[in-house]
């Protein structure tokens, strides 16, 4: 005969914690609820029964300390105590906590005598490391860390879900479970009982929640319920996991240097700060290969290293790779990069270069110190550079031991004017060609002042300087006729520019703003005598546009110096419609005197200048277009064209680029007349590429094509296309360029890339 002792009926008000509150929505708590203390841990999921408690009401689960005398907390709608069979049940929205587990059912019975706790309907598991596991039914005991589950489910991080039949957890710690069933893919809201997009469907598995790890027995992986491939055994890390040693994803594939390759990378996690990766691989012509990287962070910065070694055309080959940057103090940092490798072709054969930044063709490393002042910065650094293309010879390439900078940018003074300033020496070795130790200072002050009428003008003294002490001049990349070169060099300007803005308020039509700019720059004519006595290691390249129209020098450095007196001149309109923006420039530069500094080809050589001018468009948030273009100063013919637009939206944007130049930089290299014009030296730079891009959803795809108009050939095709969603990523990439490199018919690369988050990725390479 049932007999009840104590029954509790009563309202409270109840705040579950911090602990709950992310399983709110799927755990709706329930005002009317009776908080009791039932026992100690000994008592009710122990087996003594003399220290039963009692504590107050409206008891926070998380503001209990996990200890095995931890009292078992309870709420319930009802609570019914059977003193004959030692039999405590909870009914109605129940819930338990101990030592930070959380239960919840329709119903718990607390077996006294046994200190088991069995609960039925709609139970959920709260776990101190926030897993959450469902069952229909539990039998938990020594303080919820022994028991078993049956129609258990997990929901774990990163979207993990995990289903078994059965689970029997012992320790706290070990979950084995039966025909268990694991995945990242949300179900199909309108029909759950579909198949995800994968799962993984096992005989067994063990849940190891102490080390973090998830183990397979006669596991098959599933696509859309479809077996594609089965493992006798199988384990992961648990979602939670960031970082753990083990296999990593093969590297599969075929080219036509190596031949077909397969390679199976290894990750192994040092210590929390350090960790490697170690790929060793095979092929079919090349023999083996194997690259090894490690990687370490620091209290004050990060180290990359990364080696490997292998064989090309039956001879070793290797190259050694290093990165690191560590900050001093909140002022001073330093850091390296070290890029070198045996040949070009090994560089090529194994994509040595992927994921370094700068130029594919060349090796850069370097070492540096460098600090960052209010208004000021300084850098020291050393340099060394090393070709990986045949045409590139390495003997002429530079080594610069050491460089040094430094610049300053003061605030304004009483006058309202601004001083700056930047200094530097530099040190730069070939072992075929040049030699040349240069020391420099530029100063600028500006002083910016309103006139009465709106107009705004600007004066500014500016002043060049360098030290010059060369050897070997005669050679790459100099040319000139005399082997040492001792020499120095100062240039003062002066400078006075004016702008006159006009603004009308069109109301419906728009803003209109026509502004007139004018610059008058005087200084001495420095022009042919650089071309014989000053080497020329900065400013071999250099394009007149309108970005470096009101410029003191049209030169990316300062070995060479635009002089003379000149004036530039342009006119600036706007206009702003709404959501329209047209915005454009045009202007021309004038000078005493011509300068054969500069190569009748790039448009100043003469007193009057090409006429420069730049245009934007953009009507729409999905629409713009700039275009800039140099034009021959009496025929108006195109001399340079540079064009971009982009048209659409996420969804599908297309983009396009073209560049036209006539001018070649060959011509500053001082050497004997280049090849006569109709040589493939003398071809325009002529080129267009067109791209497209669209996002859709789970979907994305980007495509790209490069072509060489002069020569009417390809240079480059690109492809890729992306589908991701919260568990899985299909990637698949294509390139293929058409150019050759040290005698090769170009290459294909296709990157075919799964990715099963949480489990890993599996991917195939054809090059």
């Amino acid at each position: 005969m049932h007999r009840s002792e104590r029954r509790l009926r009563g309202k409270v008000a109840r705040s579950p914690g911090a602990l709950l509150a992310p399983f709110a929505s799927i755990l709706p708590a329930k005002p009317g609820l009776v908080v009791a203390v039932l026992c100690t841990a000994l008592g009710c999921f122990g087996v003594d029964t003399a220290h039963a408690q009692f504590s107050a009401l409206g008891t926070n689960p998380s503001s209990h300390a996990t200890n095995q005398n931890e009292p078992v907390t309870f709420t319930a709608d009802e609570v019914d105590y059977d003193k004959d069979k030692s039999l405590v049940t909870a009914t109605g929205h129940v819930e338990a906590w101990q030592n930070g587990h959380v239960m919840r059912a329709d119903k718990i019975t607390f077996d006294r005598n046994t200190g088991v706790a069995a609960a039925t309907g709609h139970v959920v598991l709260l776990e101190p490391n926030g897993e959450v596991m469902f069952a229909d039914y539990a039998e938990m005991q020594n303080n919820m860390n022994d028991g078993i589950l049956r129609d258990m489910r997990a929901l774990l991080q990163q979207n993990g879900r995990l289903a078994a039949n059965g689970a029997q957890r012992t320790g706290g710690a070990i979950n084995e479970l039966s025909k268990v069933v694991y995945t990242t893919c949300n179900l199909c809201a309108k029909d759950p009982s579909r198949p995800p997009l994968w799962q993984i469907r096992a005989s067994s598995a063990v849940q190891d929640t102490e080390h973090k790890k998830i183990e397979y027995r006669d596991a098959t992986l599933e696509m859309y319920g479809i077996p594609v491939a089965y493992f006798p055994y199988f384990w992961h890390a648990d979602p939670s996991v960031k970082r753990e040693s083990g296999l990593l994803p093969p590297v599969i594939g075929s080219s036509s240097n190596i031949g077909a390759f397969y390679g199976q990378p290894y990750y192994l996690v040092i210590d929390d700060q350090s960790d490697a990766t170690f790929l060793p691989m095979m092929t079919t012509q090349a023999g083996p290969q194997l690259d090894i990287e490690y990687r370490r962070r620091f209290n004050d910065g990060t180290l990359l290293v990364n080696a490997s070694g292998g064989y090309v055309n039956n001879s070793p080959q290797g190259s050694f790779m290093s990165q690191g940057q560590f900050a001093y103090d909140d002022t001073w940092r330093w850091g390296f990069n070290i890029n070198r490798a045996s040949s070009t072709n090994y560089v090529r054969d194994f994509h040595i270069t992927e994921g370094l930044t700068g130029d594919e063709n060349v090796l850069t490393s370097q070492f540096y110190v460098e600090g960052f002042g209010v208004g000021s910065y300084t850098r020291l650094d050393a340099k060394a550079y090393q070709g990986l293309n045949t045409a590139i010879n390495t003997s002429t390439l530079p080594t610069v031991l050491p460089r040094y900078e430094y610049s300053f940018v003061g605030t304004p003074d009483s006058l309202g004017g601004r001083f700056s300033l930047s200094t530097g020496a530099f040190n730069v070795m070939r072992s075929v060609g040049t030699n040349t130790r240069r020391g420099s200072l530029t100063m600028n002050y500006e002083r910016p002042f309103m006139g009465l009428l709106g107009d705004q003008w600007k004066i500014t003294l500016h002043g060049d300087a360098a030290a010059y002490d060369a050897t070997n001049a005669n050679g790459v990349p100099n040319f000139a006729p005399n082997s040492s070169i001792d020499t120095a060099r100062a240039l003062p300007q002066v400078a006075v520019d004016y702008r006159w803005p006009f603004a009308r308020d069109g109301g419906a039509w728009g803003t209109q703003i026509i502004e007139p700019i004018a610059q008058v720059i005087v200084a001495p004519q420095s022009g042919d005598s650089q071309i014989r006595r000053i080497p020329n290691e900065d400013s071999l390249d250099f394009e007149f546009t309108d970005a470096n129209l009101f410029g003191f020098n049209r030169f990316t450095g300062i070995d060479r110096l635009d002089g003379g007196v000149r004036a530039n001149v342009g006119l600036h309109g706007a206009w702003y419609l709404g959501g329209t923006t047209f915005d454009g420039l045009v202007g021309q530069s004038y000078r005493t005197n011509k300068d054969n500094l500069f190569p009748a080809a790039s448009g100043l050589h003469d007193e009057v200048s090409d006429v420069v001018a730049r245009g934007t468009f953009a009507p729409t948030r999905w629409l713009d277009l700039t275009y800039r273009t140099r034009l021959d100063k009496a025929s108006l013919a195109t001399h340079f064209a540079d064009a971009v637009a982009s048209v659409g939206v996420d969804r599908f944007r297309v983009s396009g680029g073209y560049i036209y130049t006539t001018f070649n930089p060959y011509t500053f290299y001082d050497q004997a007349a280049p090849p006569p014009p109709g040589t493939a030296f003398y071809f325009p730079r002529n080129e267009a590429t067109v791209g497209v891009s669209s996002k859709w959803g789970d979907y994305r795809f980007s495509g790209n094509i490069r072509r060489d108009l002069a020569t009417n050939k390809m240079v480059s095709v690109s492809a890729d296309g992306v589908y991701e969603d919260e568990c899985f990523i299909f990637d698949l990439r294509l390139y293929r360029r058409y150019t050759s490199v040290d005698g090769d018919s170009g290459s294909t690369t296709v990157l075919f890339l799964l990715t099963f988050k949480t489990i890993g990725q599996f991917g195939y390479r054809a090059l």
